[in-house]
């Protein structure tokens, strides 16, 4: 009667390595052991397999018999050497991997995934939508009220560029660019006026004992006096004429009013600008003003500043303020727009003559002389 195989004759789980050479880990193929004729016991029947958990247990018969390691099935009882021969092995497929599954936001994972934020999906071929058909080339052109909002906002803030970019150039005009060209006609002005006041007589000639010739009227737009402010550190030739031609580069003189040194009302007009009149605001009381004529010097001190309408014109009368009134004093006015870069008042200065010098007697000395 034959014998149940013990555990002692059972050969070891796992069985030994096949001595041949080991496959690559990447390799397409590897070896199993070949499975053979299920040895019969004595009485013509196939053995019951042994199951690798222990000695006692019976592996199952089919496929399941197969140990988990896939080398091939759980060897006999007996003769279980002939497994280990290399010469006695097949070839079988590799199973490739299993790739890992792509995570998915959504519950389909058929389901392209969500934009991240920032980011807009547009279909690129047209769509059939509720409103019509819609392409890349329509999400990309239709107005929306944002981009309206959007192209409003970036029209409105090159426009208040464009417009601070004139107002910063006419500022830098006015402040440098007129400076340099009034100052530029001032030269010529005064070139002009050192021509006029030369000397033409010859000084060998004696003068005749006869009446002396009456000045010519000053002519419009030529240089008619010098005209000093030290305390701004100022000086201008001024010209005959207060028209926009006349003042442009330099004060004018009222026609109707006195010249330098007379009884009356030398009234002068000028710019509000850098060049010009622009700190006129600081002189005060007691200030010198001085005007230079072909002969001599007029010292003049400033007695009252105000401001007034552009239609009080009667501060340029002989007598300021009081247009009816006979002048008895020598009287000096300068008038300019106020404020700084406006003109709906008008900033006056009034002085009364203090001193005529020669010029024959040098500069006076409120001019360093």
């Amino acid at each position: 009667m034959p014998t149940r195989p013990t555990a002692s004759d059972t050969p070891s789980w796992p069985p030994s390595p096949i001595p041949s050479t080991p496959p690559v880990a990447d390799s397409p193929t590897a070896y199993i052991p070949q499975v053979s004729a299920r040895p019969t016991g004595p009485t013509g029947s196939p053995a019951t397999p042994v199951s690798p958990a222990g000695p006692d247990r019976v592996a199952a018969d089919g496929p399941e018999g197969f140990a988990a390691s896939g080398l091939g099935r759980v060897p006999p009882t007996a003769g279980w050497d002939r497994y280990a021969d290399p010469s006695t092995t097949a070839l079988m497929g590799a199973v490739p991997r299993t790739p890992a599954p792509e995570q998915t936001t959504g519950d389909n994972p058929a389901d392209p995934p969500e934009p991240r934020r920032g980011e807009r999906v547009i279909q690129l071929r047209p769509h059939q939508t509720g409103e019509g058909y819609k392409s890349v080339y329509s999400e990309l052109t239709r107005p929306s009220f944002g981009s309206r909002l959007r192209t409003g906002v970036r029209v409105t803030g090159e426009i208040l560029i464009t417009f601070g970019l004139v107002v910063l150039l006419f500022a830098g005009y006015e402040v440098w660019g007129k400076s340099a060209i009034v100052d530029a006609h001032q030269n010529e002005l005064t070139d002009q006026l050192a021509q006029e006041w030369a000397p033409t007589d010859d000084p060998t000639v004696v003068p005749s004992a006869g009446p002396s010739v009456k000045p010519s009227p000053p002519v419009r737009g030529k240089p008619l006096a010098g005209l000093y402010i030290p305390k701004l550190d100022k000086n201008w030739v001024v010209v005959e004429g207060v028209a926009q031609e006349d003042i442009r580069f330099a004060p004018g003189h009222y026609p109707t009013s006195a010249l330098p040194g007379q009884v009356g009302n030398f009234s002068v007009a000028g710019h509000r600008n850098r060049a010009t009149f622009w700190s006129l605001d600081e002189l005060g009381d007691g200030d010198p003003i001085v005007v230079e004529s072909k002969t001599d010097w007029y010292v003049y001190r400033v007695s009252e500043s105000r401001i007034v309408k552009p239609t009080q014109v009667e501060v340029v009368a002989p007598v300021p303020g009081e247009p009816d009134k006979k002048p008895t004093k020598r009287m000096l006015t300068l008038t300019t727009c106020n404020p700084k870069f406006d003109n709906y008042q008008r900033l006056i200065i009034h002085a009364e003559l203090d001193r005529t010098q020669p010029k024959s007697a040098g500069r006076p000395a409120e001019l360093g002389g």
